[in-house]
C-alpha cells in the first residue's frame, strides 16, 4: 500500500526478497483490482514486479551494498564505507513543508523560520515522482521502525529507500523492533519515501533546485528527491518529532543526554560545529563541544543528539549515534573510535586503497564526514535510553569574543533567554586570510529542525524545569583572555572540572557574584580551576577593548532577538516581558 500510485487503478505487484535470489510470493496491493490481461487502462509499470526487501540485517545489507552500489567498500575495522553522492550535508535551502488550514496556524513560518511553504498538489506531485521512480526498480528496501524510547510515546516508522546504505543507515539510527514487535508492526505513524537518486522536476512549482525534501504533516509523509545524503532522513525525522511530540505536551529537544550512577540526568545544547553549506569554504563554526562533554566515562550516555522530556522523565528520539569523523583519534574520541566496527556506516571518508585503514584527517570529499553506529556499539550507553527528569541543563556556547564567563548560573528566565538565542561564534575568514569571529545564532540550538515558535519550546522547557527542580547553566568553552587570535581557547581538562561540579551539585552551593551587561551570575570559586579565569575581565590585559567587545556582543544579541519580541506567550504576555528582561542590559 505504500507504494501504490495515488491516481493509477492498478499495480504495483511486490515480491518479497532479491530479485538475484529465489522469488517468494507474490502479493498484490489489496485496495487494487487484478487484472488477468492487459487491456489499454493498464501501465507498464502494473505489470512488472517490485521487489522489497525487508528489514534487511546488517549483513544482508552489506552484501548488497558491495554487490550493487559503486563507492561501497568494508573498511579495516569491518565499517562499510559509503559514498552519498554530490550532497555531503544537509540541503536546509530545498526543504519544504506543505501548508494546510492548520499548520498554517500551528508552524512558524516567516523571517527566522526554517519552514519555507509548498502547497498540498505540489507535495503530491513530487510523491508521484518519488514513487514512480522506486516502482520502476527492480527492488527497493524496506525498514519498519521506532522513534522514541519512551515506550508510551514511541512513533512507527516506515522508510521506503532505492539503496542499501540508506536502509542500514536508518537500521542504525531508529530504534530497532523485535522480530515480535515486527510481527505486529501494523501501519506506520510516518513514511519516508526516498528517491534521493532521482531529481525533482525543476519545472515543478516551488522548485529551486533538483533537490527536494518535502514534509506533509496531514500526511505523515515525507518525500526525498535529489539528495543522496542520508542525513536527511535523520533530521527530517527529528523535525517532525518536533511537530508530534509538543502537540502531546512533549518537549522535543535538540541536546546531548547523560546520566550519573545516583540517576541525576544533565541535558547538554550546543551547536556542532560544521560549516554549512551556505557558508564561506573559509568560515569555521567553532565546535561547542556537547558531543565532547556529554560523552563522559563516569556518567551513562542516554544520547547523543536528539531527545524528549515527557512527564515520565527523559528519553532518547533514535537508537544510534551520528558522529563526526574529521580528524578524529584513538586518544582524543575512544570510543566513537571503537565504534567503528562491522555494522558501522562510514560516510565519504578516503581510506588506503590497499590496507582499507581510513585517513580521518582527509577532507578531500567533504569536511563533514560521518558515522552512524548502534547506540550499544557505545560501551557505557543506558539501555533502554530513558531516564529520570533532568537535575541540569547545559547550555554550551563557544564565544570566540572571549567575553562570557566559563560557567554562569541561569535564572528561569535567562535560561528560556539564551535557549532561544542558541548563540556560538563562528571564525569568519576573510579574503585576506584574517580570521575574526561573528556571532550565530539557532534558536533552541536546533533552528533548522524546529517547526512550531521558538518560545512554545522556550516556554515548555521552563516550565518542565521549574516543576521537577532543574537549573541552568550557561558554559563557555571558547575563548578566555582575549578574542580569538589574542585570547586562548578554555582548556578542556578546565571545562570538564566545570561540569563535574554541575553534576556533582557543590556548584550549587558556590558563592556568586554578578556581572554587568548580561547580568550573569558567576562562581568566585571551582576546584580544579583557577580562579582568575572565572570572570573573564581579569584575563583580559586591555579592559577597555574588554568592555567593547562585550558591549558588541551585547548588540549583537539583542538584534538577534528582535525577531522574536513581538511574539505573544500567554494572554497576558507577562512571560515574553520576563525572558526579555532576562537578556543583556546597557
Amino acid at each position: 500500500a505504500s507504494l501504490a500510485s495515488l491516481t493509477r487503478g492498478t499495480g504495483p505487484k511486490v515480491v518479497r526478497g532479491d530479485p538475484a535470489g529465489k522469488v517468494q510470493s507474490v502479493s498484490h496491493v489489496a485496495h487494487h483490482h487484478h487484472i488477468e490481461a492487459p487491456t489499454i487502462s493498464v501501465s507498464d509499470s502494473s505489470l512488472k514486479f517490485t521487489h522489497v526487501l525487508y528489514n534487511l540485517s546488517p549483513a544482508e545489507l552489506y552484501e548488497q551494498a558491495i554487490k550493487y552500489e559503486k563507492g561501497s567498500f568494508i573498511t579495516s575495522t569491518g565499517a562499510l564505507a559509503t559514498l552519498s553522492g554530490a550532497k555531503t550535508g544537509r540541503s536546509p535551502r530545498d526543504k519544504r513543508v506543505v501548508i494546510d488550514d492548520t499548520t498554517q496556524d500551528e508552524l512558524w513560518w516567516g523571517k527566522g523560520s526554517p519552514n519555507i511553504e509548498m502547497d498540498e498538489h505540489t507535495f503530491m506531485v513530487n510523491r508521484e515522482r518519488a514513487v514512480d521512480y522506486l516502482n520502476s526498480l527492480d527492488k527497493v528496501f524496506v525498514n519498519d521502525q521506532f522513534l522514541n524510547w519512551d515506550p508510551q510515546n514511541r512513533i512507527k516508522v516506515r522508510i521506503v529507500s532505492a539503496r542499501a546504505y540508506h536502509s542500514l543507515f536508518m537500521h542504525n539510527m531508529c530504534i530497532r523492533p523485535t522480530p515480535e514487535e515486527l510481527e505486529n508492526f501494523g501501519t506506520p505513524d510516518f513514511t519516508i519515501y526516498n528517491a534521493g537518486q532521482f531529481p525533482c522536476n525543476r519545472y515543478t512549482h516551488y522548485m529551486t533546485s533538483s533537490t527536494s525534501i518535502d514534509l506533509n504533516l496531514a500526511r505523515r509523509e515525507m518525500v526525498i528527491l535529489g539528495t543522496q545524503y542520508a542525513g536527511e532522513m535523520k533530521k527530517g525525522l527529528f523535525s517532525v518529532m518536533h511537530y508530534l511530540m509538543p502537540m502531546r505536551q512533549i518537549l522535543s529537544l535538540h541536546s546531548g543526554c547523560n546520566m550519573g550512577k545516583d540517576g541525576d540526568v544533565a541535558l547538554f545544547f550546543g551547536l556542532s560545529g560544521i560549516v554549512s553549506p551556505d557558508q564561506r569554504s573559509h568560515d569555521v563554526v567553532l565546535s561547542t563541544g556537547k558531543t565532547t562533554l556529554s560523552t563522559d566515562h563516569n556518567r551513562y550516555l542516554i544520547g547523543d543528539d536528539e531527545h524528549c522530556w515527557s512527564d515520565n522523565g527523559v528519553s532518547n528520539i533514535e537508537g544510534g549515534c551520528y558522529a563526526k569523523c574529521i580528524d578524529l583519534s584513538r586518544e582524543k574520541e575512544p570510543d566513537i573510535w571503537n565504534a567503528i566496527k562491522f555494522g558501522t556506516v562510514l560516510e565519504n571518508v578516503v581510506f588506503d586503497e590497499h590496507t582499507r585503514e581510513v585517513d580521518y584527517g582527509d577532507k578531500s570529499v567533504t569536511e563533514n564526514t560521518r558515522a552512524a553506529y548502534p547506540i550499544e556499539y557505545i560501551p557505557n550507553a543506558k539501555i533502554p535510553c530513558v531516564g529520570p527528569h533532568p537535575k541540569n541543563v547545559i547550555l554550551l556556547a563557544c564565544d570566540a569574543f572571549g567575553v562570557l564567563p566559563p560557567v554562569s548560573k541561569l535564572s528561569l528566565a535567562q535560561t528560556m533567554y539564551h535557549f532561544i538565542s542558541g548563540y556560538t561564534a563562528l571564525v569568519a575568514g576573510t579574503e585576506d586570510g584574517i580570521k575574526e569571529p561573528t556571532a550565530t545564532f539557532s534558536a533552541c540550538f536546533g533552528a533548522a529542525f524546529i517547526m512550531l515558535h521558538p518560545t512554545k519550546y522556550a516556554a515548555m522547557l521552563a516550565e518542565k524545569m521549574q516543576k521537577h527542580g532543574a537549573t541552568g547553566w550557561l558554559v563557555n568553552t571558547g575563548w578566555s583572555g582575549g578574542s580569538y587570535g589574542s585570547g586562548n581557547r578554555i582548556k578542556l581538562p578546565y571545562t570538564r572540572k566545570i561540569i563535574d561540579a554541575i553534576h556533582s551539585g557543590s556548584l550549587l552551593n558556590a558563592t556568586y557574584h554578578k556581572t554587568e551587561v548580561f547580568g550573569l551570575d558567576i562562581p568566585t570559586e571551582i576546584e580544579g580551576v583557577p580562579s582568575e579565569i572565572l570572570h573573564p575581565e581579569n584575563t583580559w590585559a586591555d579592559k577597555k577593548a574588554y568592555k567593547e567587545t562585550l558591549l558588541k556582543l551585547a548588540g549583537l544579541f539583542k538584534k538577534n532577538f528582535e525577531t522574536f519580541t513581538n511574539y505573544k506567550i500567554g494572554k497576558d504576555n507577562k512571560l515574553t516581558e520576563e525572558i526579555l528582561a532576562a537578556g543583556p542590559n546597557f
